[in-house]
């Protein structure tokens, strides 16, 4: 049976990618073997938050289980107003960094390292947030956009979270008032011990600025679609997002040592 494409929208970087019956055809890169023996694996260990690989098409693209719903951001951010729903985001990134603990890359695996890792503790996703978390009326809540998938530590991974999912933001219509307090219920639900707390917090700022400074180092180059994004202001807003965070460092210390 024949299926219509239909494009396929949202997120930076979705040039090319369309739904077919019940997939998504998405181009396939050097990295896709390596991303979709992760997805293997975890679906194999029990995690079902991300798709499931099918294979490669006869036009060379990557076949993926359609995820039904929509993404949260931004239209739908306010599902994660609720301290227990933001703390079920973090549940989630916590059993998906257990569930990839095991995982053995192949040898030949290729990644798509678009930011240097601070290490190789996991594979971590690198880009855990409101624009690649779909919810559905009824249906499970799931992770998409793996091609960036890639060496990296739980910590890493968990400070971009935490910039998209609080969010800590400096811009006027995303500003929280109760940053503090919402990081405290996405850390405890993720269940990190004080002395990864600590850890985190200097962390923040650091995972924040790596997006304006990829950024203005692609911009420069020319490299599409960052380029583009640089020109629309996306760097400024990482920017100013990081200052932010870092003048406040003592505020999420206190939140997350509090008793």
């Amino acid at each position: 049976m024949q299926h219509d494409e239909e494009p396929l929208s949202g997120g930076n970087v979705s040039e090319g990618v369309v739904r077919v019956g019940d997939t998504v055809r998405r181009p396939a890169g050097p990295w896709t073997p390596a991303v979709h023996a992760l997805l293997a694996h975890l679906h194999s260990v029990g995690f079902d938050a991300a798709p499931r690989p099918l294979g490669i098409d006869d036009q060379g693209r990557e076949i993926l289980t359609f995820l039904p719903g929509q993404v949260v951001w931004p239209d739908r951010f306010s599902l994660l107003e609720p301290a227990h729903r933001l703390a079920h985001v973090a549940r989630m990134i916590r059993d998906f960094h257990d569930a990839v603990q095991d995982f053995a890359a192949p040898p030949d695996a290729r990644w798509q390292t678009l930011i240097p890792p601070d290490s190789s503790e996991i594979i971590a996703h690198h880009d855990l947030a409101p624009w690649n978390l779909v919810v559905g009326d009824g249906t499970p809540w799931a992770f998409i956009d793996w091609d960036a998938a890639g060496p990296g530590s739980r910590l890493w991974d968990l400070a971009y979270a935490v910039h998209g999912f609080i969010p800590l933001s400096a811009h006027p219509d995303w500003q929280r008032h109760d940053a503090a307090e919402r990081l405290r219920v996405f850390v405890d639900a993720y269940g990190l011990d004080e002395t990864a707390r600590r850890e985190l917090v200097p962390l923040l700022g650091r995972r924040t600025r790596s997006m304006h400074d990829f950024l203005r180092d692609q911009a420069a180059q020319g490299m599409r679609p960052w380029a583009r994004l640089w020109a629309e202001g996306h760097g400024d807003a990482w920017r100013s997002d990081a200052d932010y965070i870092e003048l406040r460092e003592d505020q999420w210390v206190r939140a997350l040592l509090a008793g």
